[in-house]
Order: structure tokens, then sequence, then C-alpha cells
């Protein structure tokens, strides 16, 4: 099975209604990012054919793509710790047996979620402060602060994927780096 019919067909491994959250988060991730990748890439192939058309760029094209970035990277935080795919260093968590992997791994998803959570609280602070001043872009006449609007969604969002893995691993036996992925490593000499 390709990562894709895996994450199209992606059902939580948790209990209950926490299991239903992660399904509905999940899904609501990829079709964001899906879509924000597709509209990129025709917001800049229609710029690329305007230029070379009509001798000059779409006006707005530039504000769509800054939107477009902000939205993909703050959706994306949420899909990469889903997903296990954050940045590890793990020379002392490698060296300790699976029951101190468990525990600091539940130590780090609950320190990274509160984290994660408290960066959404300064990030609706920094949209307030966006919000007072009344700055709107040139070209959309969209005010700027809507654009910041996934930064706050986007930790909140990653600060509950946190969570989450921090209660998969207090309810398994297993190591997990996310709801559904098991810490450990692939054999790269057999992938060749």
């Amino acid at each position: 099975m390709t990562e894709e019919e895996s994450e199209k067909n992606y059902r939580s491994t948790l209990p209950g209604p926490l299991g239903m959250v992660d399904t509905w988060i999940s899904k609501a991730e990829s079709t964001i990012l899906a879509m924000g990748v597709i509209l990129m890439a025709i917001n800049t192939v229609a710029n690329v054919i305007s230029r070379f058309l009509l001798g000059e760029s779409l006006h707005f094209s530039e504000e769509v793509n800054r939107i477009l970035i902000v939205m993909i990277t703050f959706a994306g935080l949420g899909y990469a710790a889903r997903h296990g795919r954050h940045i590890r260093m793990s020379a002392f968590y490698d060296a300790l047996p699976t029951g101190g992997r468990r525990w600091l791994m539940i130590i780090i998803c609950l320190f990274t979620s509160v984290v994660m959570f408290a960066l959404c609280y300064y990030s609706i602070g920094y949209i307030s402060t966006l919000y007072g001043r009344g700055r709107v872009l040139p070209s959309l006449s969209i005010p700027v602060w809507i654009i910041y609007l996934w930064v706050p969604v986007g930790f909140t969002i990653t600060g509950i994927q946190y969570l989450l893995t921090a209660i998969k691993n207090l309810t398994s036996r297993d190591v997990y780096l996310s709801t559904h992925v098991v810490d450990g490593y692939k054999d790269t000499e057999t992938e060749v």
C-alpha cells in the first residue's frame, strides 16, 4: 500500500471519540494540503502563461501564493506530527530500554503539546496586533490578519496530535512516534 493510499484510508487506532477526532483531523489536513498545493501550482502556471502571452505577471499572483504558503506550512505541521516525520535527535533516547523510551516519548509529546498550545496563544496575540493595525494586501485588499489565521489553527492541530500521541503511548506497550507510527528503524539494506 502506497503512502497516498494509506493516508486516504487512514483510520485512527485511538479508542472512542479520540479516534474519531484524530481521523477527522487527518482527513481535513489531507484535503487542505492537497488543495493548497494544487491551487499554488495552478496560480503559478497561470502567472507564467500570463507573463508569456501578455508580457506581464498577474498582479495578485504573489499574494495568493503567500497565502497558500502560510496555509500549507501550518497545516503541514500537524501532518508531519501525525506521520512521525518530525526531527528527532535520538542518541540518548535510543540507548534506553523500551519502557524508558516510552516514558521519555510521553514526556516529549506532552512538552511539545504544551509548547504548541503556547505558540497558538502567542500567535493569536500577533493576529490581534495585525488586526488593530488594519493593514491590507495591496492587490487583493484582504486584511493581512486573515492570512495568519492558519497559524493558530496549525499550532492547535499539532498540539492535539502530540497530546494524542502521548495518550497512545500511555495506553500501549509499544513506543509510538505518532498515533499510528511505531518507533523503530527500517532496514535500509533490504530496500534496494
